[in-house]
């Protein structure tokens, strides 16, 4: 098997300067924990739903909220993405997307193609799916 046979097909990315109020919602609406980011179509980063429990303040909407607590909301997608993610082709096996996986402590993959283009994304969840023992 290979990338393109378990990939999710239809991914949603969001752009460099996308505000994190924005792509939590994203993240919240399509039950998302990752999100790639792309500039002119490239991948250029990966945003997870971790990287925003740790960025967004649990103050917000709170009575003790501060005006720090909603600057945390003005930040774009490039000041917080994870950048130059590892990518796989649609190609790719199986056995070496494992190996990433394990190498690395990741749980998911972009697919792009020969222009750097999202095509897909695999998640442990995929794996998981069409594992067979």
């Amino acid at each position: 098997m290979k990338a393109q046979d378990i990939m999710t097909h239809n991914v949603i990315s969001v752009d460099m300067d996308d505000r994190l109020p924005d792509i939590k919602k994203i993240m919240e609406t399509h039950d998302f924990h990752h999100l790639p980011v792309t500039d002119n179509g490239k991948l250029v980063g990966i945003i997870s739903d971790r990287d925003l429990l740790r960025l967004i303040s649990p103050f917000i909407n709170k009575v003790s909220e501060q005006a720090r607590d909603t600057d945390t909301l003005n930040r774009a997608a490039h000041q917080v993405m994870t950048r130059q993610p590892i990518a796989v082709k649609a190609e790719t096996s199986i056995e070496e997307i494992l190996t990433w996986f394990k190498q690395l402590d990741i749980s998911c993959l972009p697919v792009i193609d020969e222009d750097e283009q999202v095509i897909g994304m695999i998640s442990w969840r995929d794996l998981i799916k069409h594992a067979t023992f």
